[in-house]
């Protein structure tokens, strides 16, 4: 898992195997999800780690019991939380180092035998970056040129399975009624406060309808609390003890945020307004605006705009405009 700002909220939620069943089952293929036995699922986080894995990620691994053809066996889970700024279209070769190291660390550590062969891994990256997701999915995708096929049997394989949570509309996200649907809903507010607000109180009232709702109003509200420190929100997050109990105070403090979000996005529709009035008064009065004019009205307060739409009535040149 790549160390930034996002990880430590998020790898406690899968740290929880509800979440990690409701990853699988809402968002992975439902042929996969439907071979597994989610109560088999166990925790091994942690209990791989090599130099590697030290220096780059901090690992998110369960195994599940799978029945296929009548034969159960154990399938690893390795899911990487990926939430870079910018694509890494490395990926496949970076997923290769860490699937490789964890079969190693299961050899060095005696779980398996190298005559036993290697246990499946399921991979799943979980992407919340801003711009879609352009890697490639397969570090077979990544040989290039084509190659001939006696040559492409000898080329490395291995897929992960891309969960990119910005891809997800609200609409698909409402046919997935699981607390974690309503985590992505708050991600994918970005900063906006109004969409976080409607995301927060469908998140609340996915806790109100589930059975084990004490245990993950608990679990939400301190990942929340996280992700509302982030963004800056200036709510009281020392109060918050539960989104359920408190919900109403959350929902006070996130509207006074709307509410400051709507004043200061009517004061820039004004001075853009006020910006395009006295732009276009200056190509009437003196041509087109050269690049260091278009700068100044961009840097312009609004007091200053103000002043220069009555001075270019007298002003005789840009230079004596914009000296006022």
């Amino acid at each position: 898992m790549v160390s930034n700002h996002h990880d430590t909220g998020y790898k406690e939620l899968f740290s929880y195997p509800e979440f990690v069943q409701q990853l699988i089952e809402g968002f992975a293929p439902p042929d996969i999800a439907g071979l597994m036995d989610f109560s088999t699922l166990k925790n091994h986080s942690g209990h791989y780690i090599t130099p590697l894995f030290e220096e780059k990620i901090e690992d998110v691994v369960w195994s599940v019991e799978v029945t296929w053809e009548g034969v159960t066996q154990r399938v690893f889970l390795y899911i990487l939380l990926e939430f870079q700024s910018s694509v890494d279209r490395t990926m496949p070769i970076r997923l290769m180092h860490y699937v490789a190291c964890f079969y190693n660390e299961l050899l060095k550590q005696k779980v398996i035998t190298p005559g036993q062969g290697l246990p499946p891994v399921f991979s799943v990256v979980l992407y919340n970056g801003s711009k879609p997701w352009t890697a490639p999915l397969d570090i077979y995708e990544m040989v290039q040129p084509e190659l001939p096929g006696f040559l492409q049997v000898y080329q490395p394989h291995l897929r992960y399975y891309l969960v990119d949570e910005g891809r997800y509309t609200d609409a698909d996200l409402g046919l997935r009624q699981t607390p974690l649907s309503g985590v992505f809903s708050v991600e994918n507010a970005g900063e906006s406060w109004e969409a976080l607000q409607l995301a927060v109180d469908r998140v609340v009232a996915i806790i109100q309808a589930d059975p084990n709702k004490e245990r993950t109003d608990r679990i939400i509200t301190r990942w929340l609390k996280r992700h509302l420190n982030r963004l800056g929100a200036g709510v009281n997050l020392e109060r918050l003890e539960s989104l359920v109990e408190d919900k109403d105070m959350l929902a006070e403090n996130l509207e006074n945020l709307v509410k400051k979000e709507r004043l200061e996005g009517r004061q820039e529709g004004r001075q853009e307004e006020a910006q395009r009035i006295l732009r276009k008064q200056i190509n009437l009065k003196f041509s087109d605006l050269p690049e260091w004019a278009e700068q100044r009205l961009e840097q312009a307060t609004p007091e200053q705009l103000e002043d220069w739409s009555a001075a270019i009535l007298t002003a005789n040149s840009l230079d004596e405009l914009f000296m006022h």
